[in-house]
């Protein structure tokens, strides 16, 4: 089973690869041309975001409490709260507050993935979370690593604004290890293979959209909330 769990992750890994497009937003901010008021949408996105995603990953752990997956669910859970609290560190770089972050007005296609997420956790299996985090964090992981060294390089940010964004630059070993666990767990009692690499696609896609919905917008005027 372990090789067949390894196989069908580098296939997924692959596929996605192959979809991927350039990231636009990332992009402008390397070539400096993301405005600082700019940088506060993003901070504005992933505040929504990650406190999203700390509730669906809690959600899916008390759905599927058992090891493996419970472990995973409640580690990735704690993740994002420990991401939530390194992201105040980038947001008081741009003069944000907690209250200010609570106040902005989110764009509906940029929360499209949070929202994915937590119909997941609803209604997934946990093959499905298991194998969209080993399909895309190569890529997600990627291109959280060019934000960080475009705020340092570009916009002069210290270590302290960039730890959310180097914290999801790099995925702890033994996290996928749970993951892997989770996947392998879950396709032995049943899981569909094939939703959970539609899964693993569609988590791919809603991320995209979420650096696309920003990139789109810079250039246009607006205020945080």
């Amino acid at each position: 089973m372990d090789r067949d769990v390894t196989t069908l992750i580098k296939s997924v890994q692959q596929q996605i690869q192959e979809h991927s497009a350039p990231n636009r937003f990332l992009d402008l901010l390397e070539a400096g041309q993301v405005s600082r008021e700019q940088l506060g949408w993003l901070a504005g996105e992933l505040y929504r975001l990650v406190r999203s995603d700390r509730r669906s990953f809690a959600l899916a752990a008390a759905r599927f409490p058992s090891a493996p997956a419970g472990d995973l669910f409640l580690a990735m859970a704690a993740g994002e709260g420990e991401a939530l609290r390194l992201l105040l560190g980038f947001a008081a770089g741009l003069g944000l507050d907690e209250r200010k972050l609570a106040a902005y007005e989110p764009r509906p296609l940029a929360q499209a993935y949070p929202a994915y997420l937590t119909q997941t956790a609803l209604f997934g299996t946990c093959s499905d979370i298991a194998l969209a985090l080993l399909a895309n964090v190569p890529d997600s992981g990627a291109q959280y690593a060019r934000a960080a060294e475009a705020l340092a390089s570009r916009y002069g940010f210290g270590e302290e604004a960039l730890g959310h964004f180097r914290f999801f630059a790099e995925t702890p070993q033994d996290l996928l290890d749970q993951a892997k666990a989770t996947l392998e767990a879950g396709l032995s009692g049943g899981d569909d293979p094939v939703d959970a690499i539609r899964t693993a696609r569609m988590v791919h896609v809603y991320e995209a959209e979420f650096w696309n919905t920003l990139a789109k917008d810079v250039g246009v005027n607006t205020h945080m909330g």
